[in-house]
């Protein structure tokens, strides 16, 4: 009996053991937690050139976690690796892809602030009169091109045959 219990009590503390670090993130600090469990404050951003100046940080985080999954990518898509830390440097523009992204970003702004706004079509939800980066690429790198489903081709009109 003692031996079929064993293996079972020690699956059950690993398990017990590992929940915290199972979670994606753990409740505020503020929330009951020791400040030994406390999050380090995130940085202030620097170097926004397309985003607000002021953006905080937790919205910034936001909005980078929004176009890593629009278009299915990590972090180092666009963020160079800082070569002496082995860290992301999130305010370098060493990467193509950085600038690729602010470009986009910009003409995702200019579409929905001089196009999206004009629409007044009253069945059209909000979400309808607004563009994201995951409306054209929807999880890839590049956006898939739309290829239209085949038409089928017209046979001869329906009636007697031509004489």
């Amino acid at each position: 009996m003692l031996k079929r219990s064993l293996p079972a009590g020690i699956l059950a503390a690993l398990l017990v053991l590992t929940l915290p670090v199972l979670g994606q993130d753990g409740p505020p600090p503020d929330q009951g937690q020791g400040a030994a469990h406390a999050r380090r404050p995130l940085p202030k951003p620097t170097n926004l050139k397309v985003l607000p100046a002021d953006t905080s940080p937790e919205e910034l985080r936001k909005i980078m976690r929004g176009y890593a999954a629009a278009l299915g990518v990590k972090c180092g898509f666009c963020h160079a690796m800082n070569p002496q830390t082995h860290r992301l440097d999130f305010a370098s523009d060493a990467k193509e892809d950085k600038g690729f992204a602010r470009i986009m970003i910009q003409m995702t702004q200019a579409i929905n602030q001089q196009y999206m706004t004009q629409i007044h079509d009253p069945d059209a939800m909000p979400e309808d009169k607004h563009v994201t980066c995951g409306t054209c690429h929807r999880g890839h790198t590049m956006p898939e091109h739309f290829v239209p489903p085949a038409q089928p081709h017209p046979g001869p009109p329906p009636g007697p045959p031509p004489q």
